[in-house]
């Protein structure tokens, strides 16, 4: 294991003490050992899902309401026209 966390540590560009590697080392190994018993649960009946609990479509319905602060929002912009961001034209 702790060749594998070195060779992480190296392509994330982490330089990491022995302790580091050692510790992190443990903790991946924990972790697949986690997994393999995870591995040995009998799952043919159970189906696929994307959560555990049941969930709704947790967005608001999208619609257009009156800005407030116009002029706050507008304050730092470098150029406005008729309460809007004035850009550069891009296409021509």
């Amino acid at each position: 294991m702790k060749i594998d966390v070195e060779h992480v540590a190296k392509l994330a560009r982490l330089g990491l003490s022995e302790e580091e590697k050692k510790l992190f080392a443990d903790q991946l190994s924990a972790i697949f050992e986690f997994a393999e018993m995870l591995n040995k649960l009998d799952t043919k009946n159970t189906p696929p899902t994307s959560h555990a609990i049941p969930m709704k479509n947790v967005l608001r319905e999208d619609k257009v309401v009156p800005c407030k602060n116009v002029e706050d929002i507008l304050a730092n912009a470098p150029e406005e026209e008729a309460h809007m961001f004035k850009v550069p034209r891009i296409l021509e």
